[in-house]
């Protein structure tokens, strides 16, 4: 069994990856400031790392300060998790990432800029890497970046895209990590393509909560147009639409 340290063990995707490895039988060492290691400052990282076969970045670790740069934040936190797995001689690294952020649509976009340069990082650090690229969770469904909650309705950006379960990403990555023969990219996408807003206006009904859903435009047009549907290449998981409604119901 290996040691394999998880950054962002605590979000939405972390955390269910540290659930697999842990039922495998992995001991999982959480990188995250809830236990005590700072992925800004490297505080408690070198700790964390020691002994560890493997680091899984799942983080989210965007500035605290509003006026951050959020590339070099975002992308600087990757550096030094692979700059301290490199040190310490941990040799095997995956990163969890979005699919078509290459796309020249998202040259404005800061996070997905950052995401860009983490991949970059990856392939450059000498280490043994996976990048994971998938395309929006079923979970993006309630996820700031596109849907606005008030007491009266709920307002989501008109998106178009083909939802990957969290569970089913999770499931790769656990395997993926501990594989002998994984290759440096894979893209993973659930099967079916969906409108954001009809996602989560069936989200809200199946968890019993009536408020209105009302589109709006999307922040890049694009991605009204598809921008993040699968692409040709990717492993298509699922479960369905439906089932993972179902399960949310449940």
């Amino acid at each position: 069994m290996s040691r394999i340290a998880v950054a962002g063990a605590t979000g939405t995707v972390g955390t269910k990856i540290a659930a697999r490895l842990t039922a495998a039988g992995h001991t999982v060492v959480p990188v995250s400031r809830s236990a005590g290691v700072d992925l800004h400052t490297g505080a408690g990282l070198k700790e964390a790392l020691a002994g560890a076969d493997a680091v899984i970045d799942a983080a989210n670790a965007f500035p605290s300060d509003p006026a951050a740069d959020v590339v070099e934040v975002v992308a600087g936190a990757t550096r030094l998790l692979l700059d301290t797995a490199r040190e310490l001689g941990v040799g095997r690294f995956l990163l969890v990432s979005i699919c078509n952020i290459e796309n020249p649509v998202f040259d404005t976009n800061p996070y997905y800029v950052a995401k860009r340069e983490q991949e970059r990082a990856v392939a450059a650090s000498g280490l043994r890497g996976t990048v994971v690229k998938t395309t929006q969770w079923h979970e993006f469904a309630t996820n700031p970046a596109a849907v606005a909650f008030g007491d009266s309705g709920v307002s989501v950006g008109d998106w178009l895209i083909q939802p990957v379960a969290a569970d089913a990403v999770a499931d790769a990555v656990a395997e993926l990590v501990v594989a002998d023969d994984a290759p440096e990219i894979v893209e993973l996408s659930g099967p079916e393509t969906i409108r954001l807003p009809e996602l989560t206006a069936r989200l809200l009904a199946a968890r019993g909560d009536d408020r209105p859903v009302r589109t709006v435009p999307a922040t890049i047009p694009a991605l009204s147009e598809g921008a993040q549907l699968a692409p040709a290449s990717a492993r298509i998981v699922g479960p369905s639409i439906e089932e993972w409604l179902r399960a949310q119901a449940e």
